[in-house]
C-alpha cells in the first residue's frame, strides 16, 4: 500500500488527469447573446467558487509539472489579451478565466472548471488569421458560460463518481503495478467518451450560437470560426488521415458549419484588422519551439513571398531573426532586427530581441541600457522584466542584483503563481547575499512548476537554520505548514 502522503498526491493526479480528459471531450462552441435561466439547481454547484479557483491552479500547476506550459510572456500575453477581450464580450463578463498554450503540435483546445481555457501550439501554427483562433477561444468561453459542462457533469454524476471511485481504488491497491494503472487509465477514457455522448447537440448548437456573437462582439470575424473548421477537414481529406483530434473532440458537421454561416450573414459587418501582432507572436512561438532552427529557417525562406502581406512579411521576418539567431547566426540575425526596427522602432518584440541578441553577443551593457529605458516607459511589462532582470544577473555584481531584486518584486505583487519570476528573483537574491529569501523564491519556483515536495524540502531546510529573526521564521512556519496541508502531510504538521 502507498503510504498516506502519496495516496493524497496520486488522489489529486489522477483526478485532475481524468478531469481534463473528460472536459477535453467536450468543449467547443459559438454566437449569439442568450440570456441564461436562473440556475438554482445543481448544476451550479458542482463546484463552489473557492473550489473551482483550487481547481484551476492545481491543473496549472500539473500542467507545469508535466512540462507542458509554453510560459513566453510576448506568447502568452497576446493570447491571454485576446481571451479576455472575449469574455468581456461574453453573457458572463465578470467570470474568471486563465488562458493557457500547451507545448503540444496538435490541433486541439479545451476548456476545464475554474475559467481554465487551453490552446494547443499546433492549432495556432494552423491558423491563417486571428480570427480563426479567436474563433476557436470564443467556442470554448461560451461553453464555460453556459455551464455546459457542469450540466453534463450532473446528467452523469453517479455513473462519473462510482467509476472514479472504482478506478482509484484499482491505482491504490496495485501497489504501482503498470497493468492496473493502464486499466483504470482505459477506463477514464471510457468516461470521458460517456461524457461526450452527453454533451448534446443542443449544448452546441446554443455554444456556436453564443460564440459567434461573442466573436463579432469583441471585433473579430466571425467568420474566422468556420473558415478554422473547413480548413481542418480539408486538410484531412486531402491528406487522407482522420480528422484532427480538435475535431474529433468537437464533431463539426457540414450542417453546422452551414448554420454557422447563416448566422454570419446577419451580424454587422466588423473592420477587420490586419492582425500584424498575431502574426509576430505567431511566428516566434513557431520559432522557439522548432527544435532544429535550420528547419525554421527554411519554412520562413519558404513563407517569404512577394506576394506576402505586409502584416505577414513582418512576422515571418521577426520568426527569421529568431531562428538565425538561435543557430548563431548572429550578424544576420541583427541585419534582420535592424530592418525591422527602421520600419517599426517602437515595436516591443523587436526591440525586446535586439536586446537578448546583444545579451548573447555579450554587448551587455547594451543591452542593460535599451531594457532600462524600456522598463522606465512600462513598469509593469513581464516581458520586459523578465529580460531586464536576466541582464542585471549576467555580470553577477551584487549591485546590479539589488536592481533587478527590486523590478522582479514589482511583478510578484501581480503575478504570484509565476514560477520564472521566483526563480530568477532567487538567484538575484543569492547574488546579493540573501540566501533566506532566495530558498523562499526557489522553493515558491518548485511549487508552481507542481513539485509541492520539493518546495517543503527547501523551507524545512530553512526553518532549521538558526539565524532566522522572528519575522523570518513566522514566514516561512506560516507557508510550511500551508505547503504539508495541501500534500496531505499530518504527521509533518504535528512536528511544526
Amino acid at each position: 500500500m502507498f503510504p498516506v502522503k502519496q495516496k493524497h498526491r496520486l488522489l489529486k493526479q489522477f483526478l485532475v488527469a481524468v478531469l481534463v480528459a473528460t472536459v477535453s471531450l467536450s468543449s467547443i462552441a459559438q454566437t449569439g447573446r442568450v440570456n441564461l435561466p436562473e440556475l438554482g439547481n445543481s448544476a451550479s454547484n458542482v463546484l463552489s467558487a473557492n473550489e473551482e479557483q483550487e481547481y484551476a491552479e492545481s491543473l496549472i500547476r500539473q500542467l507545469r509539472a508535466y512540462e507542458l506550459l509554453i510560459e513566453d510572456p510576448l506568447i502568452n500575453d497576446f493570447f491571454s489579451d485576446m481571451g479576455y477581450n472575449l469574455a468581456s464580450h461574453s453573457d458572463q463578463p465578470g467570470a474568471a478565466f486563465n488562458f493557457v498554450i500547451l507545448d503540444q503540435p496538435v490541433v486541439n483546445a479545451f476548456a476545464a472548471p475554474g475559467g481554465v481555457i487551453a490552446l494547443h501550439s499546433g492549432l495556432i501554427l494552423l491558423a491563417e488569421t486571428q480570427d480563426e483562433v479567436a474563433g476557436v477561444l470564443s467556442h470554448e468561453i461560451a461553453h464555460i458560460t453556459q455551464l455546459h459542462m457542469y450540466r453534463a457533469f450532473e446528467k452523469a454524476k453517479t455513473m462519473n463518481v462510482i467509476a472514479l471511485m472504482a478506478m482509484l481504488g484499482l491505482i491504490l491497491v496495485s501497489g504501482g503495478d503498470g497493468d492496473v494503472i493502464s486499466g483504470a487509465v482505459l477506463g477514464a477514457q471510457g468516461m470521458a467518451a460517456q461524457a461526450q455522448i452527453n454533451f448534446t447537440r443542443h449544448n452546441e448548437i446554443e455554444a456556436d450560437r453564443v460564440g459567434i456573437r461573442t466573436l463579432s462582439a469583441a471585433g473579430y470575424d466571425p467568420q474566422g470560426m468556420a473558415d478554422f473548421f473547413e480548413k481542418m477537414g480539408q486538410t484531412s481529406r486531402i491528406n487522407g488521415e482522420g480528422p484532427p483530434e480538435f475535431l474529433r473532440t468537437h464533431p463539426v458537421s457540414v450542417n453546422r458549419i452551414a448554420e454557422a454561416k447563416s448566422r454570419i450573414q446577419n451580424m454587422p459587418e466588423v473592420e477587420v484588422d490586419e492582425g500584424r501582432q498575431f502574426y509576430i507572436v505567431q511566428a516566434r512561438l513557431r520559432a522557439l519551439l522548432e527544435n532544429d532552427p535550420n528547419k525554421a529557417i527554411k519554412h520562413f525562406e519558404t513563407e517569404l513571398k512577394p506576394s506576402l502581406t505586409d502584416a505577414r512579411r513582418i512576422g515571418n521576418l521577426y520568426g527569421m531573426a529568431i531562428a538565425r539567431q538561435r543557430n548563431g547566426e548572429y550578424e544576420k540575425a541583427e541585419t534582420i532586427l535592424s530592418n525591422l526596427l527602421e520600419e517599426e522602432s517602437s515595436r516591443l518584440a523587436f526591440q525586446l530581441q535586439m536586446a537578448n541578441l546583444n545579451l548573447k553577443r555579450g554587448h551587455t551593457d547594451q543591452a542593460i541600457e535599451t531594457l532600462a529605458e524600456l522598463h522606465l516607459i512600462f513598469p509593469g511589462n513581464q516581458a520586459i522584466a523578465l529580460e531586464y532582470g536576466k541582464a542585471l544577473l549576467v555580470e553577477r555584481n551584487p549591485e546590479q542584483a539589488e536592481i533587478a531584486i527590486d523590478v522582479l518584486k514589482q511583478q510578484l505583487v501581480s503575478r504570484k503563481t509565476d514560477p520564472a519570476l521566483y526563480a530568477l528573483y532567487a538567484r538575484a537574491a543569492s547574488i546579493a547575499g540573501d540566501e533566506i529569501r532566495a530558498t523562499e523564491a526557489i522553493a515558491e519556483s518548485y511549487y508552481q512548476r507542481g513539485g509541492t515536495e520539493e518546495a517543503i524540502t527547501q523551507l524545512e531546510s530553512l526553518a532549521r537554520r538558526s539565524d532566522l529573526d522572528y519575522y523570518q521564521r513566522a514566514r516561512v512556519s506560516a507557508r510550511l505548514m500551508e505547503l504539508r496541508i495541501e500534500a496531505g502531510d499530518t504527521d509533518s504538521q504535528a512536528h511544526n
